[in-house]
């Protein structure tokens, strides 16, 4: 759990670094009235908002369990992708309502070299800052820190699409062409905004661990399954960091207890040690019982 209580610092560099761009990409847009490099600054202004909620989240889902959670309280990183996705779509209507008003009445842009400059170094700040935070999400399974990071990443190839607009116009002198990238840019955070939305409700609705790990654990119970033991009802969930299994074990009748229990603890012990973390509960029963093959579905009705 302390490394869950580590992650808010990564937080923390995301609210700095928002600051910092949000500063650069105004200056820019201040220095050139260019509407693309506006919604630019609009959705680092997001950023800044999903960072505080990163920050709160990770504390929330660092805190141990306790008598009303007794599972730990990771699932709340979910939150946060549902969170900075909705802040996401609400930035693409305020970016197109300034590219349509701008459409309507195009402004001549000043300064583009020196504003695409400061622009150019925003976009590297967050591309330094994103590859951190995916690194760390990866690392401690963070769905918020990865979020973010995903969400930086969009900002910077963003900032690139505006950039290429805003050095087309100073090329070509179609002033509209401006509003017409700022309108793309908001078309494009949109999708962004329902993916971040979307794996937050699949998470919530306790999906299954990907196909690469569910492998390893019949994997590791395919090893074990010898001399008479079989296996059934194998169902795996995630929520936030934590992983989850559990799995019927069927043995010969005439086992002992001690041998039942230490073919368990040691399936458990392996897929700790290929899994981790993961939460293993195993349930033996004995082969010959025909009612041992009644609990293939979750909701058994007798």
């Amino acid at each position: 759990m302390e490394d869950r209580k580590s992650l808010k610092k990564y937080a923390w560099l995301s609210i700095t670094a928002a600051l910092l761009t949000i500063g650069l990409k105004a200056s820019a847009y201040l220095m050139t009235g260019s509407v693309g490099l506006l919604s630019d600054a609009i959705e680092s202004s997001v950023n800044l908002l999903a960072a505080f909620v990163a920050l709160a989240v990770l504390s929330v889902a660092a805190l141990p369990s306790d008598k009303e959670h007794e599972y730990g309280h990771t699932k709340a990183e979910y939150f946060a992708g549902g969170v900075e996705g909705s802040l996401i779509l609400v930035a693409a209507i305020v970016i197109s309502v300034s590219a349509i008003t701008r459409l309507l009445d195009p402004q001549p842009l000043e300064k583009v070299g020196l504003g695409l400059l400061v622009s150019v170094i925003a976009a590297l700040l967050n591309l330094f800052v994103a590859r951190i935070l995916l690194r760390a999400g990866r690392q401690y399974r963070s769905m918020t820190l990865e979020a973010d990071a995903r969400h930086l990443m969009t900002d910077v190839w963003t900032t690139a699409g505006v950039l290429l607009g805003v050095v087309a116009v100073a090329l070509t002198g179609w002033l509209r062409l401006d509003a017409i990238i700022a309108l793309a840019v908001a078309v494009q955070i949109v999708f962004s905004g329902l993916k971040l939305i979307r794996d937050s409700l699949t998470g919530l609705m306790d999906v299954a661990l990907p196909d690469d790990e569910v492998d390893i654990i019949r994997q590791i119970l395919n090893n074990y399954a010898v001399d008479g033991v079989q296996y059934h009802a194998l169902r795996t969930r995630q929520s936030g960091a934590q992983r989850f299994m559990s799995v019927h074990v069927q043995v010969p009748g005439d086992w002992t207890v001690q041998m039942g229990h230490s073919l368990l603890e040691d399936i458990e012990r392996e897929v700790r040690l290929a899994l981790t973390p993961i939460a293993a509960f195993t349930h033996i029963e004995p082969l010959e019982d025909p009612r041992s093959w009644e609990d293939l579905s979750i909701y058994r009705q007798q």
